[in-house]
C-alpha cells in the first residue's frame, strides 16, 4: 500500500484489485519481509515460500481459470509485484516465474502443455525459470549457442547458461536453444525441460553478485541432456526468437513497475528516517536541502506512476508495443537508481549498511539497467520509431 500517497488509485486499478492489494500487502510483510536477511545469507528463499505464496492465491494471478489460474489481467500481476517491492523484498523470483515466464507456456503451449504444467505453477508445486542468457551472449539473442537436436522422440541439448533467476529452486525450465545452427534466428526453439532427476542437467555455482542477495541465481549446464519433443513449445521448431519478441515487452515492463516501486519504497523510508534522525539539535527534515531533495524524489515518483500506469493500461487492453515497454523499463530503472542513491544519501553512514532497507535497495538497483536487455539496446528500440 502507498505511504507516499495514501489517496492515489492508478486508473486501471478495480476493486478487485485493490482487495488484493490489501492481502498482498499483508502477506508479504508478514511473511517476506522479516525473512530478508536469512534469505540473502542462505541464496534463496525458502523452497516453501513458493507453495505458501501459491495457497495465499498470489501465484499467476492473470493465466485462465480453465488451468487454474486468476483469470485477471496484467494489472493483477502489477499489484502484486508493486507490493512484493513495497514489503522490501528482493530475494523472491516472482516476476520471473510468474508475470515473465508462465506466459510463455499460456501464450505458445499445447492445452496438454497448459494443462499439465500452470496448474502446478499456480499452486508453487513447480517452479519455472527462463533460460536465455549464456556466457558471452546477453542481449543478443540470435546469437545463443545451446543447441537442441532432435534424436527420435527426444531433442538433445548441449550447452550452458548463465544468471538463471529461480536456478536453484527451478522444476520447470525454458530453454532458449538452436534446433537449426544454420537459420540464425530463425533456427532457434523453446523447449521445456522438467528438471527432477533428470540426466545431463547440471546447476552450476550460485553466483555471487553485488545485490539481491536472496535471490538463487546460478548456472546452468546441459551435457546431451534429452528433453521429450512433446515439450517443444509452439509445436512447430524455429518459432522462438518470434516468440521472445512476443514476450519481451511484458518482461520489459515488469522491470519498470519494479523500478517505479522501488523508487517510491525509498522516497517512503528517507522521510521516516529523516523524521526521526537529529543533526545538529534539529530532524534531518527541517534542513532545507532535505526537504528539497525529497520534494523532487516524490514529484519524479509519482511522474513515474502515471507512465507506469498508462504501460500497465495498454498491457491490459493488448496494446503494448516493445518500444514502450522499452520506455517503461528505460526510464523506471533509470529514476530507481538515481532516486535511490538521493534518499541513501540522507541516511549518511547508515545508508552504506545492509541490514537497513535503503542499502539493500542500492544494491538491488543496479542490475534493473542491465537485465531484461540493456537500457542502451532499450534506446535502440525506442529510437527505431524516431
Amino acid at each position: 500500500m502507498s505511504e507516499l500517497f495514501p489517496d492515489y488509485r492508478s486508473p486501471w486499478e478495480n476493486d478487485d484489485q485493490q482487495v488484493l492489494r490489501k492481502h498482498a500487502a499483508e502477506f508479504f510483510h508478514k511473511e517476506c519481509t522479516p525473512h530478508q536477511e536469512r534469505w540473502a545469507a542462505q541464496h534463496q528463499v525458502d523452497r516453501d515460500f513458493w507453495n505458501k505464496a501459491g495457497a495465499a492465491g498470489l501465484l499467476c494471478l492473470d493465466l485462465p481459470e480453465e488451468f487454474g489460474g486468476g483469470g485477471g489481467n496484467f494489472g493483477h500481476e502489477a499489484v502484486v509485484q508493486q507490493e512484493l517491492t513495497f514489503a522490501h523484498d528482493s530475494a523472491f523470483g516472482f516476476g520471473v516465474h510468474s508475470t515473465i515466464a508462465a506466459h510463455y507456456i499460456s501464450a505458445f503451449g499445447t492445452d496438454e502443455q497448459r494443462a499439465r504444467w500452470l496448474p502446478k505453477l499456480v499452486t508453487g508445486e513447480l517452479v519455472l525459470a527462463i533460460a536465455m542468457t549464456e556466457p558471452g551472449t546477453g542481449s543478443d539473442l540470435q546469437s545463443v549457442r545451446t543447441t537442441a537436436i532432435r534424436n527420435g522422440d527426444d531433442y538433445v541439448i548441449n550447452g550452458s547458461k548463465t544468471f538463471i533467476s529461480n536456478g536453484s529452486h527451478c522444476d520447470l525450465l525454458i530453454i532458449v536453444a538452436k534446433t537449426d545452427a544454420s537459420l540464425g534466428a530463425k533456427g532457434i526453439s523453446l523447449l521445456v525441460a522438467e528438471t527432477e532427476s533428470l540426466p545431463g542437467f547440471e546447476r552450476g555455482r550460485v553466483l555471487q553478485k553485488i545485490g539481491q542477495h536472496g535471490q538463487d541465481t546460478r548456472e546452468l549446464f546441459f551435457t546431451d541432456m534429452r528433453v521429450p519433443v512433446g515439450n517443444l513449445l509452439g509445436e512447430v521448431e524455429g518459432q522462438g526468437f518470434y516468440q521472445l519478441m512476443q514476450q519481451l515487452p511484458r518482461e520489459r515492463l515488469s522491470i519498470g513497475i519494479t523500478g517505479v516501486a522501488m523508487a517510491e519504497a525509498a522516497v517512503t523510508e528517507a522521510i521516516r528516517y529523516a523524521k526521526d534522525r537529529s543533526v545538529f539539535g534539529k530532524s534531518v527534515l527541517d534542513y532545507q536541502n532535505t526537504k528539497f531533495v525529497l520534494a523532487e524524489c516524490k514529484t519524479e515518483v509519482l511522474a513515474g506512476k502515471t507512465l507506469i500506469d498508462h504501460c500497465i493500461q495498454r498491457a491490459i487492453d493488448g496494446t503494448l508495443d516493445a518500444a514502450t515497454a522499452s520506455m517503461a523499463k528505460l526510464w523506471g530503472s533509470e529514476k530507481q537508481c538515481e532516486i535511490v542513491d538521493r534518499c541513501l544519501q540522507i541516511f549518511g553512514g547508515y545508508g552504506y549498511m545492509m541490514e537497513y532497507p535503503i542499502a539493500q535497495m542500492y544494491t538491488a538497483a543496479r542490475v534493473q539497467k542491465i537485465y531484461g536487455g540493456t537500457n542502451e539496446v532499450m534506446k535502440d528500440l525506442i529510437a527505431r520509431t524516431l
